[in-house]
């Protein structure tokens, strides 16, 4: 047996029972639920997305129904249409969809009841690959946060206890089991990006910093606490510049707040994020605004941010006849 894995799952404590395991049918994802399964029995139930995406979904389907029925777990499955828009990203879009499915099956009936924690199989070196990607991107704290441990989306707590043990130890802990699971051609596929991070930079880096998964953790760690700092800040300035927020309020923060509460406010009330190139934009033109007639008009994410009168609003509809000029 391997002892990190083993002192993951110890530690683990999901907020809520019954708890939905995110089951592919890949190493990761048997490990977790074999190991939940035993650590509260008819407590557990499978929650697998069928994304249609390859001839083969549903021959895994069939694979997690069968390691299921060995487990004595309840398997829960949802279809959904995962294809990607033009100019999207498939990861991003197959990522989507299958969140929106754990929440819709979520709100289903369940043979263990109602279901509102779900632990996922992610790994530290899922979270190296997450942190990479975000660097490449240029992403701020939120990124190199990466993934974290516990969060809540679309009304469920979703855990991930396996962020700190490396995907072999995991696969090691599994195999002396003698439970079967899949491999997903596409994680082969280097037309993705996370793969040729798992294919190249992984063994790269494994070379030159043995010790890199721990390293990058705690990078990680800071980034997730300054962030969350940040997210204080962004509250109590948005308490003092109002919803939506007054010009002149804004105008008395430094720049680097400004954009701090902008942020916070524009993903609060309205679930957007803006570039940076748009949030500098907006940023020049909230300086600028020094008289009764000067409009701001940008876009903003899939909207506008536009002044009206003392106060500055975002919406997505179409043009706003209130607004000031």
């Amino acid at each position: 047996m391997n002892e990190a894995f083993e002192r993951a799952m110890a530690a683990f404590e999901p907020a809520h029972l019954p708890l939905a395991v995110g089951f592919s049918g890949g190493a990761d994802s048997t490990a977790l639920l074999a190991a939940c399964a035993s650590a509260w029995p008819g407590r557990v139930v499978a929650f697998h997305v069928h994304h249609g995406l390859q001839a083969a979904a549903d021959d895994f389907e069939r694979h997690c129904a069968a390691v299921c029925e060995r487990l004595g777990v309840p398997l829960v499955v949802h279809r959904v249409d995962a294809r990607h828009a033009q100019g999207d990203s498939p990861e991003d879009a197959a990522r989507r969809a299958r969140y929106e499915a754990f929440a819709a099956m979520a709100r289903t009936d369940t043979t263990a009841g109602a279901i509102k924690s779900i632990v996922l199989g992610h790994h530290a070196d899922d979270q190296v690959e997450t942190l990479l990607l975000a660097l490449s991107r240029g992403a701020g704290l939120p990124g190199l946060a990466a993934m974290p441990a516990h969060a809540q989306r679309n009304g469920l707590d979703v855990h991930r206890p396996l962020l700190a043990v490396p995907g072999a130890d995991i696969r090691a802990w599994l195999k002396g089991l003698d439970l079967p699971w899949i491999e997903d051609p596409t994680n082969e596929d280097e037309r993705y990006t996370r793969n040729r991070i798992r294919a190249v930079l992984l063994p790269a880096l494994a070379r030159t910093f043995p010790q890199f998964r721990a390293t990058f953790a705690r990078s990680i760690g800071h980034a997730a606490q300054a962030q969350e700092l940040l997210g204080e800040l962004a509250a109590q300035d948005l308490a003092v510049v109002g919803n939506p927020p007054r010009i002149a309020a804004l105008q008395a923060l430094s720049r680097a707040r400004q954009a701090n509460v902008l942020r916070h406010w524009l993903m609060q009330a309205h679930g957007c994020a803006p570039s940076a190139a748009q949030l500098d934009q907006l940023l020049d033109q909230v300086r600028a605004c020094t008289t009764r007639g000067h409009r701001i008009h940008l876009k903003v994410a899939n909207g506008f941010a536009q002044r009206r009168g003392d106060l500055l609003h975002w919406y997505n509809s179409g043009p706003s006849p209130k607004a000031s000029r």
